[in-house]
């Protein structure tokens, strides 16, 4: 407890996390270039991000984009502001918010990009409204990202995915969508740079073999 304690004292003191209380929490929906980046790079958000590993690690890559992870674990977000501290990053930032409410946060077309990296699978049936990659939250993503822009899904629960491309079936809006039931195996690989999260490499090594599917919404 103490060392989670800690945690939310040091990120609540950092400038590269956005979080209630601060200055921009409530004032940054459409102002995440002008206000916090400063400049007119596009943006990608990770959504439930965790420990931030997509979002730290692409910044590193693309200098020229902007990045932003979201998650309502304050713990967790230190470790992603963390490693962009001292890795002198100044493309990425996080928010700390529950994905329901992202809509408050970005206005429509402000996002260039999305990813949604091993979301908690949520295995009971009542739960599956609350599953991340539903068709509930497919609509509110589709209202923050730039119609050129690529939804991107990583996760190594098999009924979570297959649950996932059932609902996309439902759609009638999807544009340049593939996917696969094994990432390391496919042609789709370079597409997601072979960042692991914690929890990818984890489940990789345990012999789970991971999923990936992306698409566009049409304009």
């Amino acid at each position: 407890m103490k060392s989670k304690l800690k945690r939310f004292e040091i990120i609540a003191g950092r400038d590269n996390v956005i979080e209630p209380g601060k200055e921009f929490f409530n004032s940054i929906k459409g102002r995440w270039n002008s206000n916090y980046f400063r400049n007119e790079n596009p943006i990608t958000i990770e959504l439930a991000c965790g420990r931030g590993e997509y979002s730290v690690n692409l910044a590193k890559q693309f200098p020229d984009h902007n990045f932003i992870g979201v998650d309502k674990k304050g713990d967790r977000l230190w470790k992603g502001s963390t490693w962009a501290v001292e890795d002198n990053l100044s493309n990425v930032a996080f928010l700390r918010t529950g994905i329901l409410f992202i809509e408050s946060f970005f206005e429509p077309n402000e996002v260039n990009e999305i990813w949604l990296t091993f979301p908690d699978p949520l295995p009971r049936k009542r739960d599956a409204k609350r599953r991340l990659s539903s068709s509930r939250y497919m609509d509110m993503y589709k209202k923050i990202l730039a119609p050129s822009g690529f939804f991107r899904f990583k996760t190594d629960n098999t009924d979570l995915f297959n649950f996932t491309l059932e609902e996309l079936s439902y759609r009638n809006d999807l544009i340049d969508f593939d996917y696969t039931h094994d990432l390391y195996n496919s042609p789709l690989r370079p597409e997601c740079f072979d960042i692991k999260t914690k929890y990818e490499a984890m489940f990789a090594a345990k012999g789970e073999v991971i999923k990936y599917l992306r698409f566009r919404f049409k304009p």
